[in-house]
């Protein structure tokens, strides 16, 4: 155990000296923000992955891995095509209109890329950014208290509390540039650990077993590509939600804030083939890593959960355990706490800049300096935190059989549906206007929790929109609103001056 503590200081010591020495990079809001926009494209690239892969890459898609088994490749087939996308058609032309008009925020750059005449784009963008991002977070701050709780054996609660002081503490100081730097390092962790673990756990496995024999004895199914009960529609909408995972990486503002942190577009032009190329092998090792649990820590008769958790989402840290030396399994918790934290402290990022930028300076009070917008967004960071670790206790105490995977996929497709249709509208149909915006998000943001809680529930059909999940639907709701609500408003437009 004394080996686990201090790999883990080593680790939370490296953390702390980025924040410390980024903390000393600070100078204005832009600097805390968006890092003065001059990060490298290792560093962003390596900070846009690990921000969206979060807790949930390595806790819940080598737990979906070990439920269903390779159809949990199709989660990896749509990040690689969300990523491919949003790193080779939307990057650039991002880049080149957030330096036109010198945007720090998502909601700047709506406001100007909309000549917005008054706040209630900037009042709208703001409101949905913060609010799913306090859900994302906490659902992060879960998973760290389930991490402490799998590794360590500590208390749940204290768990999540001292993931969550810790990450605190250094984003606190270092704003952005500590955000990506600390990323940078927690992407190579998640990246290394993630792949040694399914070659250590292959070897280990006897040479003369033949495992693909020994998992259709434990699930006929397993090694089915489309799932249990085979190509069905059933299926068919299971996995149309598992590729509308990647919808997310289209647009949404904690991953796109990274665009506008990056030096030039030449930095882009580098950066994509190691985002894409760290999405592929990280996300197949964690499916793996899932298939290989599954075999090694389960039998023929027992149900997988009982053994591996709720969503088998304890069969990382289990396989760890079971196969790894007791010197390696400290750095399996610091990978596993880099996906998360990489996670929280971005989102913190951009739900405190969303509040004290476009709320607090550019509505209320534009006349504040730099040095008490700098102090003014640390206190917002702070109380955003805290208010996310309160919903993540509530969640914990309320509904014990939850699920990360879930869990953070809710907060994802809220973030997501509320503005990658717009963003994405927004760099590619010249026609669409603030009003077709503001309707955008607002479509996007009711439509979550409306075919989450709502649709999934309704006899007959629930089940389809159970496993289609609500991002696909509410995404596409979004851009159709949009494109009308545009269309419609241009038209009276014209009518009136014609009038």
């Amino acid at each position: 155990m004394i080996t686990k503590y201090i790999i883990l200081f080593f680790y939370f010591s490296i953390l702390f000296l980025i924040g410390y020495f980024a903390s000393k990079r600070i100078k204005s809001t832009k600097d805390y923000y968006v890092g003065g926009k001059k990060l490298n494209f290792w560093v962003v690239a390596f900070s846009a992955r690990a921000t969206g892969e979060s807790a949930w890459l390595l806790l819940g898609l080598t737990g979906l891995g070990a439920m269903v088994g390779v159809s949990a490749f199709w989660v990896v087939l749509g990040e690689v095509i969300g990523v491919t996308v949003s790193w080779f058609f939307m990057a650039e032309k991002f880049k080149k209109l957030t330096d036109k008009y010198d945007s720090i925020t998502i909601p700047d750059y709506l406001v100007s890329r909309f000549k917005s005449k008054t706040n209630t784009l900037r009042i709208v963008a703001a409101t949905a950014l913060s609010l799913f991002v306090i859900i994302y977070v906490s659902a992060q701050i879960d998973a760290t208290g389930t991490a402490f709780e799998s590794f360590l054996g500590w208390n749940y609660f204290t768990g999540a509390i001292i993931g969550f002081l810790i990450v605190l503490a250094y984003i606190f100081s270092g704003g952005f540039v500590a955000v990506a730097w600390s990323d940078l390092f927690q992407g190579l962790v998640m990246l290394l650990g993630l792949v040694a673990l399914p070659v250590v756990a292959y070897y280990s496995i006897s040479s003369e077993v033949s495992i693909t024999q020994e998992l259709i004895k434990l699930d006929p199914s397993f090694l089915n590509i489309w799932g249990e009960g085979g190509f069905n529609l059933i299926n068919v909408f299971t996995i149309f939600g598992f590729l509308c995972i990647g919808l997310g990486f289209m647009g949404s503002p904690q991953l796109f804030v990274r665009f506008m942190s990056i030096k030039d577009t030449s930095e882009i032009k580098k950066g994509r083939w190691v985002a894409i190329v760290f999405t592929i092998i990280t996300d197949s090792s964690a499916v793996l890593i899932g298939v290989f649990g599954r075999y090694l820590l389960t039998s023929i008769d027992a149900d997988p959960e009982t053994i591996l958790g709720n969503g088998a989402q304890n069969v990382l840290p289990l396989l760890v355990e079971k196969i790894m030396p007791l010197t390696l399994i400290g750095i399996y918790i610091a990978a596993v706490l880099s996906a998360i934290m990489s996670t929280i402290d971005s989102l913190l990022v951009v739900a405190s800049s969303a509040i004290s930028r476009d709320f607090y300076q550019q509505i209320f009070k534009p006349n504040k300096t730099e040095k008490q917008f700098a102090n003014i967004s640390r206190l917002i960071t702070f109380l955003l935190a805290v208010f996310a670790l309160m919903i993540a206790m509530i969640v914990a105490i309320t509904t014990p059989e939850r699920t990360i995977f879930w869990f953070v996929i809710f907060g994802w497709s809220g973030i997501a549906a509320t503005f990658c249709p717009t963003i994405i509208l927004s760099l590619f149909w010249d026609k669409f206007n603030e009003k077709g915006a503001i309707a955008s998000m607002i479509t996007g943001f009711l439509s979550v929790p409306l075919f989450k809680f709502g649709f999934a529930s309704l006899d007959s059909i629930g089940i389809y929109f159970e496993k289609l999940g609500e991002l696909g639907p509410s995404f596409v709701l979004a851009i159709i609103v949009g494109v009308i609500v545009s269309l419609v408003s241009v038209k009276k437009d014209t009518e009136k001056i014609l009038d």
